[in-house]
């Protein structure tokens, strides 16, 4: 089922974007896709069909997210992460950097 709220582009990896959801008839979904930098309007069946060409068939684009945090060990084995490397903490026996690289929802 399409969601107006998430993002989407074509098959073949074009921009688009949706307008409605609740349109008539056996393409409900109506929108536009970028092509060449045009906006064309555009229309999908509910699960993302596209009424004339398959290569602009909608597919979901997840959101990735990239963030780097920092792992500060301790003597008993607690971790704790943090944003910054710098945090006054006593016991601390490391000090780990990690760069985070995830699609979001992912490992839920």
């Amino acid at each position: 089922m399409i969601d107006i709220n998430k993002k989407y582009r074509t098959r073949d990896g074009l921009e688009v974007r949706i307008y409605a959801t609740d349109g008539w008839s056996a393409s409900p979904i109506h929108g536009a896709i970028k092509v060449e930098g045009e906006w064309r309007f555009s229309c999908w069946s509910t699960s993302g069909i596209h009424h004339q060409d398959r290569a602009y068939d909608l597919i979901e684009v997840i959101l990735r997210h990239k963030r780097t945090v920092w792992l500060h060990v301790f003597k008993n084995s607690t971790v704790c992460a943090t944003e910054e490397a710098y945090y006054e903490i006593t016991n601390r026996i490391a000090c780990i950097k990690v760069e985070l690289d995830f699609e979001e929802g992912e490992g839920l």
